[in-house]
């Protein structure tokens, strides 16, 4: 009888759990106007935040990463999860319970911050962007990192580089597959390579800083960061405390859900 009593108090503890595990609400987002009055999970200080903050009856939640809106989106927590295209890829693939909607939710430019006023150094960068789309070498970086040919294309330092001007650092986040994230210790990525790239063209040896998003461009600011590196977009409210570079890449953003 004990046994009995042992066994019929575990089925019910399981049904318990079970039933708590049940909780989250199917998926009610399936176009971008379905986001209206709901809970939306963004990464703190990203253009996703920016363009969810202007959705009427939201309430944004702000995660200092990608990974964590992601988490919250399959506890439930959030409804949907506003991010860029590639890193949602990315999530989506090593989470087959979640789904990303056809419907694009915003189409935007990355670009690299720089101290306001260092004019020098921006049509410096400029200068080595322009080259770099016009050799070839970005459009090789980019199909390193995304799409079919992704890894099939690493980027090597030209023979004979030589850094006269000094180290250059960069300030990143490196939870943005597949623009920038960590391997180790080392920030791997298509803006690391990218940033690597254009110091190799101007000369400077790059060193990379691993900070929070919504910091880099207070680190610019201060001058302890020489550049901010990490699928930003220009924006007018950015753009009242940094300036930026010319775009070196089109990225979208897109929105997250639970496949039920």
């Amino acid at each position: 009888m004990k046994n009995l009593l042992k066994t019929a108090a575990a089925v019910l503890a399981a049904v318990t759990i079970c039933a708590g595990c049940s909780q989250v609400k199917p998926n009610e987002v399936f176009t971008v106007a379905d986001l209206d009055n709901k809970v939306i999970g963004v990464q703190l200080g990203t253009t996703g935040d920016i363009f969810a903050s202007d959705i009427e009856g939201a309430t944004i939640e702000r995660y200092k990463n990608g990974a964590d809106a992601v988490q919250a989106l399959k506890q439930g927590k959030v409804d949907a999860v506003i991010i860029d295209n590639e890193p949602a890829k990315v999530f989506v693939s090593k989470n087959d319970d979640l789904t990303i909607l056809e419907e694009e939710f915003a189409v935007e430019e990355y670009a690299i911050a720089i101290k306001k006023g260092n004019t020098e150094l921006t049509e410096a960068i400029n200068g080595a962007l322009a080259e770099l789309k016009a050799d070839g070498t970005l459009d090789t970086i980019t199909a390193n990192w995304i799409g079919e040919e992704a890894g099939m294309h690493p980027y090597v330092t030209p023979e004979g580089t030589t850094y006269p001007n000094g180290t250059l650092v960069m300030a990143t986040n490196a939870q943005f597959p597949p623009y920038e994230s960590l391997d180790g210790s080392e920030v791997i990525g298509f803006d690391p390579d990218m940033m690597r790239a254009v110091c190799d063209k101007l000369g400077y040896e790059l060193k990379i800083e691993n900070i929070d998003f919504d910091s880099i461009i207070a680190a610019v600011d201060s001058g302890k960061a020489d550049v901010g590196v990490a699928g930003m977009t220009v924006t007018e409210d950015r753009l009242k405390n940094i300036d930026f570079s010319d775009s070196y890449t089109t990225a979208t953003q897109v929105i997250i859900v639970r496949k039920n």
